[in-house]
This record gives structure tokens, C-alpha cells and sequence, in this order.
């Protein structure tokens, strides 16, 4: 996953700039540093925020007036104008407000005043945190971050600046044309060969049944992801561009890894697109190393890696979320941020105040950038409000599968270490956190959103009543809708249990089918003899009892499904005295001794059976045992 600045979003300044003026001043004044401001009575000399960087034009932009590129200390980026941009390359922390007018002035082209400086300073750059707000004693800025919904969070460094770029410039021929050709050419044979001639889930399942081939691959996935990070770095560094550090996050609690190519605003469009790639070329690179692995060792677990790495290339490439796609469609249009656009693209089809700003702000947008960006936020829309829709309806059997699964893995896990089984248990513990990370995501994912969802509103219907009360009617309206739906079984029920496709990250959990739910009498001996005694006539009742479970009615020598547990009343002649359960095993009509039987009437002619009849089946009435 890239991650360009730590915060792919970025914060712009807004609104009017004062117009031109100035104050006379000589030569003497600023050689000696006598300047002064107006009104102010002593010099005053603006900060930078500690660890801002300018990294310039914007190039290749998808807007109209062009932008330039300035990260904060905390990774935040942020989008200035070229007047802002030239104040802030003016402040060293020596000059005061005078010098730099003077400064500015000869670089715009317009005669900027002191006091024009200080209005953009205190109104513009000290709130998007660029320079340190006046009476700060410290260079440490606390400005407002971009509150991103898909952004990476708790960032932790691996390889520090100086080690990426040594890497980086060591892996940086991968990008050379001639090479590019040859990978991209080596990996179209490969899937030829694997797909359509090897078998490419037969090495899969084999490492299914190994759990230390499944670490094996486990480790060699990780290996890749790190490999994906050199990717961008080195083609950042191909591009004539610095790269950052690398490191992890969490990205929705699902443990990521991203590198700072934020140095890639100041190149080209080419350069950018080709830093978005280079994750997934590398990706392909270390796939045709693992199929040479193969080659000369004959393991089956290096094909599984490269089975997996296709599926890895293509969620990077997905736009939909902050991955490798999105990136790579933003440096197409020339658009940073494209979640930032999508309020603004909807709004702009709004009447009213907010739709005029809104048309403004999309106005501002290249013609070609425009249709990118319209094309994304109207397929994405929809798309995202309707999986929003699906989970909220299919809600219940959502949580029910997870609540069972998490059970189920918790307790084997448990019962796992319990028995001493410590490399199974650690297996488990592998399958605990590929469960919770998931669901613990699902849960951050929800609360957040709803949380924007809430305060957008909120914000929305400020001063409008009836419109908040007509939102309200609508949220209750939806609500119930779904809880009469949840509760009456309109929604889908839950899937039923399922024997774990990898039992080595489930232990404890059973592999064979669950059994299917008590069938009735027809449907478990369909072909069953009705219940009148072979042999009498028409009407006659059945030797069993009116008391007697249906298992009685199977004919002899036929075991019933499953035992049972039930207790059988001592009325009925050949049956268990009152408390005594039943022999297990056998059905409920059958005594568990033979000798408990009471005397019986002997059967009159009518009654008995053929020979033929008999050879078969003993007479009703006969306890005869029946085999578990």
C-alpha cells in the first residue's frame, strides 16, 4: 500500500487575499534590520512550523490555477497558492514582514505590502500550520489534520529515510525499459504455464495440509509486502524524486505497510504514475523469483506464494479504497484527494448558496479532471451506498456467523494449549486475529461512519427544523423498517455450519459435516411397510403401544439415526419398566433385558406370519435386541 505524505488529503487555503500597497522604505532600513510594520512599534519576524518542508509545483495538476505542495512536520500535506507559497519560502525566522513584502513583491509581480503579509500569515498560514502562530515560544505546531475515513492510522517506521534510499538506489535499474519488458514478458509465460498447464491450487492444497508449509508461506506473503514498498520507493527514486521512510499501520485494524513518496508532487505525471506501479511491478518481480525458487528446489509452497501474490496485486489495484489504484487514478487526473471531491462534485447538482460554492470549487478543476473525477464519485456513490445497504440487511446473519466462528475458534485455541498441543495452539492463535481483525474493522468502519453521518446532518439542518424533523421521520421510518425485518425473518438466516476449509488455523473445530435436523418417519424410510403387522388384516393396530415413539415403527434390524434419551411408560406390553432409559443404541421399543418382559398372549393364526415372513423378521410382539 502507498501512503503519499502520510495523508493522501490536503488542506487548502481559502477565500480573499488583501489587495496590493506598500510602505517606502530605504536601503538603510533593511541592511540594518530597522524595519517595522505599521501600527506595530518593533519588528516582527514569522516562523515556519518545525519540520515543514516546500517540495514546489504541484506538477502535472488537475486544476486550473497551479498548485504548490508543503508537508508539516506531522505528515500533514497541504495545498497552497503561489502567493502563499512564495510567503512561506520567504520566512526564515531572520527576516521581518518588510523585508519579506519586498522579497514577495519582486517574485509575484505585484507590489505586496507589510500589512498584506501579515494578514496572510495570521489568517492563512498559521492556521493551516505552516508557520507559528506570534507569542509562541516553540516551533512545535498544533494545526487541524485531515479527519480521512480510509487512512492509515498508528503509523510505526521500519526503514528510516537514509536506509530506503540506499535500497532504493541499489533496486533502482528494475525500472531501466529493457528490464521492465523482460519481467513483464517472464510473468506472461509463467501464468501460461501455471494456469493452464501445472495447476496453480494444487500446490495450494498442499500446503493446506502442512501447517509449517503454511508459515512458510505466510512468511515468504510478508516478504512480498515489503518488497511492494521498495517498489515505490526505488521508482521514486528512478524519477529523480527522494523517498521517505517506510513503515505499517493499521489500515480499517488489518495490519499495512506504506512509504512516504511524497517528493513525487514535484515531478512529473509520468514519474508519479510510474512510483504507483512500482509496488505491484515489484510484486511481479518477486513472483518470478519465487517460480525460480521453484525450479530449483521442486517445493510446491513457492508456487502457493505466487497463487497469492495475484490475488495481492489485484486488491492494490481496486480504486475504491486508499490503495495502490486510488493513487494511480488521482495522478491521472491530477486530483490529490478524490474522497475531498466527492462532497463538492455532489453538492455542485444542489440548488442554493452551498451549490453555487460548490460549482465554484469544481469549476477550479481541469475540463479532462472534472469528467475523471465526476465519473469516480458517481460510481462510487452508488456502489458504497449500496453495500452500506446490504450489510445493514444482512446484519443478522452477519453477526451470528461471526459470534459462532469467534466462539468456536476461541474455545478450540483454548482447548488447544489445554491439551499441550502448543503448535496447534499457536496456529489458532494465527486464525484468532484473522477473525477479530476483520470484525474489529467492521465495527471502527461502522461507528465512524456513522459518527460522520450524524454530525453531517446535524450540521446540514442547522436552523432548519422541519427539515430535521422530516430527516428524523425518515432515519425512524428506516429504522423500524429494518428491525420489523430483522425480527420477523424477512432477512436472510444465517449460513449453516461448515467444516473449515484450513483446519490447521481451526483446531478443536470439527471437520465433518454437522448432522442433519430430525427427520420424520417417511422421510427417514421412505420405502418403509405401513404400520399394520405383515400378514394381518385390514385394520388391525400395530403391536406397539399408542405410547411408543415413532422409532418403534421401524422394522426390525434397522437401527433408528440417532439414540434416544427419552423414557417410556411401562403400560405398553415389551417395553422398559417406569425410570429406566433406554439401551443405548437401540430404539426406544425394544427392551434394554429380555428377561424384564412380561408374558404375552400368544398370537392367533391369523396373526402369524409365513415362512417366508418369518425368515426374515422375527414375530411382532418377539424382543429381540437390535445392534447399535
Amino acid at each position: 500500500m502507498t501512503l503519499l505524505g502520510d495523508n493522501a488529503a490536503t488542506l487548502y487555503d481559502t477565500g480573499p487575499v488583501p489587495g496590493p500597497g506598500g510602505v517606502p522604505v530605504t536601503y538603510e532600513q533593511v541592511t540594518t534590520g530597522e524595519t517595522t510594520v505599521v501600527g506595530l512599534g518593533k519588528p516582527w519576524v514569522p516562523r515556519l512550523g518545525a519540520g515543514l518542508e516546500l517540495h514546489g509545483e504541484y506538477q502535472g495538476s488537475g486544476f486550473t490555477e497551479p498548485k504548490y505542495i508543503a508537508r508539516r512536520g506531522d505528515g500533514q500535506v497541504v495545498q497552497l497558492s503561489r502567493l502563499l507559497y512564495l510567503v512561506a519560502s520567504s520566512v526564515d525566522g531572520s527576516r521581518d514582514a518588510e523585508t519579506i513584502a519586498h522579497r514577495v513583491s519582486a517574485r509575484f509581480g505585484r507590489e505586496v505590502s507589510a500589512e498584506n503579509i501579515r494578514y496572510l500569515i495570521e489568517n492563512k498560514l498559521d492556521p493551516l500550520g505552516v508557520t507559528v502562530p506570534e507569542g509562541q515560544e516553540d516551533d512545535q505546531v498544533s494545526a487541524p489534520r485531515s479527519d480521512l475515513l480510509l487512512a492509515l492510522k498508528g503509523h510505526r517506521v521500519i526503514f528510516n529515510e537514509r536506509r530506503v534510499a540506499k535500497i532504493a538506489r541499489a533496486l533502482a535499474w528494475l525500472h531501466r525499459p529493457p528490464v521492465v519488458v523482460a519481467v513483464l514478458l517472464g510473468i506472461a509465460v509463467l501464468d501460461v504455464w501455471l494456469f493452464l498447464f501445472f495447476g496453480a491450487i494444487t500446490p495450494v492444497l498442499e500446503v493446506l495440509d502442512q501447517p509449517v508449509l503454511l508459515l512458510v508461506v505466510f512468511v515468504l506473503t510478508v516478504a512480498s509486502l515489503v518488497f511492494h514498498e521498495f517498489g515505490h520507493a526505488s521508482a521514486c527514486r528512478y524519477g529523480g524524486a527522494r523517498p521517505g521512510c517506510i513503515g505499517c499501520g493499521l489500515f480499517l485494524i488489518w495490519p499495512s505497510m506504506y512509504t512516504d513518496v511524497t517528493d513525487v508532487y514535484r515531478i512529473g505525471r509520468a514519474g508519479r504514475l510510474r512510483t504507483d506501479l512500482g509496488g505491484v511491478y515489484f510484486n511481479v518481480v518477486f513472483m518470478l523469483a519465487m517460480a525460480g525458487a521453484y525450479a530449483v528446489s521442486g517445493q510446491a509452497f513457492f508456487l502457493a506464494a505466487v497463487y497469492l501474490g495475484h490475488f495481492e496485486i489485484l486488491e492494490q489495484l481496486m480504486p475504491a479504497v486508499r490503495l495502490d489504484g486510488y493513487y494511480i487514478l488521482g495522478d491521472l487526473a491530477g486530483v490529490p484527494d478524490l474522497y475531498g471531491k466527492i462532497g463538492p462534485i455532489l453538492l455542485s447538482l444542489a440548488p442554493g448558496a452551498k451549490g453555487r460554492r460548490a460549482r465554484a470549487e469544481v469549476a477550479a478543476l481541469k475540463r479532462s479532471a472534472r469528467a475523471v473525477v465526476a465519473t469516480w464519485v458517481l460510481t462510487m456513490v452508488p456502489l458504497l451506498v449500496g453495500e452500506m445497504g446490504y450489510a445493514l440487511w444482512n446484519l443478522p446473519r452477519i453477526t451470528t456467523t461471526m459470534v459462532r466462528s469467534l466462539t468456536e475458534q476461541l474455545l478450540g485455541t483454548g482447548g488447544a494449549f489445554a491439551d499441550g498441543q502448543i503448535a496447534a495452539g499457536l496456529m489458532g492463535v494465527v486464525g484468532c486475529v484473522m477473525l477479530l481483525c476483520p470484525m474489529a474493522g467492521v465495527v471502527y468502519l461502522s461507528v465512524k461512519l456513522g459518527g460522520r453521518l450524524w454530525r453531517g446532518a446535524a450540521r446540514s439542518t442547522s436552523g432548519r427544523p422541519a427539515l430535521r424533523l422530516a430527516l428524523c421521520a425518515v432515519l425512524l421510518a428506516g429504522l423500524g423498517g429494518l428491525s420489523y425485518a430483522w425480527v420477523s425473518g424477512l432477512t436472510p438466516e444465517p449460513l449453516p455450519k461448515r467444516p473449515p476449509i484450513a483446519p490447521i488455523l481451526q483446531p478443536g473445530v470439527p471437520t465433518s459435516a454437522p448432522p442433519a435436523r430430525d427427520a420424520t418417519p417417511a422421510e427417514r424410510h421412505p420405502a418403509a411397510p405401513s404400520a399394520t403387522a405383515p400378514g394381518a388384516p385390514s385394520g388391525t393396530a400395530p403391536p406397539a403401544a399408542s405410547g411408543t415413539p415413532s422409532a418403534s415403527a421401524t422394522p426390525f434390524g434397522s437401527a433408528s439415526p440417532r439414540p434416544s434419551a427419552s423414557r417410556v411408560p411401562s403400560e405398553s406390553p415389551g417395553e422398559t419398566p417406569t425410570g429406566t432409559p433406554a439401551a443405548s443404541g437401540a430404539p426406544a421399543s425394544v427392551p434394554a433385558d429380555p428377561g424384564s418382559v412380561p408374558p404375552t398372549t400368544p398370537p392367533s393364526p391369523a396373526d402369524t406370519p409365513s415362512a417366508a415372513e418369518s425368515s426374515s423378521e422375527p414375530p411382532p410382539g418377539t424382543p429381540t435386541p437390535t445392534a447399535s
